[in-house]
């Protein structure tokens, strides 16, 4: 029965490698073939209709809320002028200097990283960041790196992802939190050592092809005009309010949003900025929405006994115990996260995630540990990803060149989390 559902889960990721069916749509038909085949009835206790589809659609619900505050946050940064004054300062800074208007950039981007994630969060560090680094002579592959080795850099502090991982994982957001601090040196050391050894081995290309792009920093600027100084420090509002005095996610975006709303708009104004980024943040976060219910769903599936009764043999005998095997085998593995593999956790990967758990294979916080060394891989190289393809697409290049220039060094990202998860709890 293992087997089967193994053979399942590979005509699974068939499906998503080759685009026949979304990751969304695959997921839960995934769910509903593995419920079927561990045995599960079609209504009642541990059953397709009940369990998998009635509890596990909404079991991400309060990632799905953080998203979509994450999401609000990010609009209101967009129509303030916020996000773009901060890369304009960082430009106008940097001057004619390449290392420092990239570097600049690259703080932004992680910044920006700890909001929102996905496309959201390239284009409010890239529409004025790639542009400027690419005319002060970086060349297009590395302007788009930066932007998103910058998002990366900032992941581990994105509250939206705490809320997912501890949900997914059952761990407390504390738990949660822990591990992503000993994951941020690796990540931020990564997307430093990026800049600096891109931007000199590759040396200063004055290309330019972004003509119509150009025009758009400019007149947005003229519209807005720069955000006040006190209005930056909105980014890290939610970040002091969770991590110095342990606030919630929730109102702690929140107040996120009040801040960018007081900071930056007159209050009879105030009612409708609120309202249309609220309706336009709906727009943005619905895709991922959808994804987190059916990550729900497939959760529910596997987490099955019939389920994790098939899959535990196998899966056991395939995951190495000792932690020197451990760092080996999944560093090895670092590529199966890419083109939304076995291995991606927004797919079957928060699947195999959850058998791990189930099964009693690892412990919780060590299935933290792989899943989110790889979300940094995933964040930054995968081709398929929103935030890589819009990047690349505004640099003149493509997604896969990106992955080729960025992929070594989050693979090193990904070992150090890997090496940290067999120290501390193997």
């Amino acid at each position: 029965m293992g087997i089967v559902i193994l053979l399942v889960m590979a005509a699974g990721v068939a499906a998503m490698l080759t685009r026949r069916l979304p990751t969304a749509f695959a997921l839960v038909i995934l769910a509903v073939v593995i419920a079927f085949v561990a045995g599960a009835p079609l209504t009642g206790e541990n059953s397709v209709l009940d369990t998998v589809l009635q509890e596990g659609a909404p079991a991400l619900g309060a990632t799905m809320i953080a998203i979509l505050l994450g999401s609000w946050l990010g609009k209101l940064l967009d129509e303030t002028g916020i996000a773009g004054t901060l890369v304009r300062k960082i430009v106008e800074f940097g001057g004619d200097r390449p290392v420092v208007v990239a570097l600049g950039v690259l703080a932004v981007s992680t910044l920006v990283g700890t909001v929102t994630g996905s496309a959201p969060a390239a284009m409010l560090a890239g529409i004025i960041g790639i542009p400027a680094m690419i005319a002060v002579g970086i060349p297009k592959v590395t302007a788009a790196g930066t932007i998103l080795m910058g998002i990366a850099a900032g992941m581990p502090f994105e509250l939206p992802i705490w809320q997912f991982f501890s949900t997914a994982l059952e761990l407390p957001v504390e738990t949660v939190r822990g591990f992503m601090f000993k994951l941020f040196p690796f990540a931020l050391a990564a997307a430093v050592l990026f800049v600096l050894v891109e931007t000199r081995r590759r040396g200063v290309e004055h290309a330019w092809s972004l003509k119509s792009a150009s025009a758009k920093p400019v007149s947005r600027r003229k519209q807005l005009g720069d955000a006040p100084w006190y209005a930056l420090l909105t980014p890290v509002v939610p970040l002091v309010l969770a991590l110095g005095f342990e606030v919630a996610i929730l109102p702690s975006m929140l107040a996120g949003i009040l801040f960018a709303l007081v900071t930056t708009t007159r209050p009879r104004e105030m009612n409708k900025r609120l309202l249309r980024t609220l309706y336009g943040s709906f727009e943005v976060a619905a895709a991922p929405i959808v994804l987190f219910i059916a990550i729900g769903i497939l959760l529910a599936a596997v987490k099955l006994p019939g389920a994790v009764e098939s899959l535990e043999p196998l899966v056991k005998a395939v995951s190495p115990q000792n932690p020197v095997l451990f760092v080996l085998v999944f560093t090895l593995l670092v590529p199966l996260c890419l083109y939304r593999g076995p291995l991606n956790v927004f797919g079957l990967g928060a699947g195999i995630a959850g058998v791990l758990i189930a099964a009693g294979i690892y412990p919780a916080v060590a299935v933290l540990g792989l899943a989110t060394s790889y979300n940094q891989v995933f964040g930054v190289s995968d081709p398929t990803s929103t935030q890589t393809v819009w990047s690349a697409q505004y640099a003149g290049v493509t997604p896969q060149q990106v992955m080729l220039r960025t992929l070594p060094y989050v693979w090193a990202v990904a070992l150090g989390g890997f090496c940290v998860t067999a120290a501390s709890y193997l």
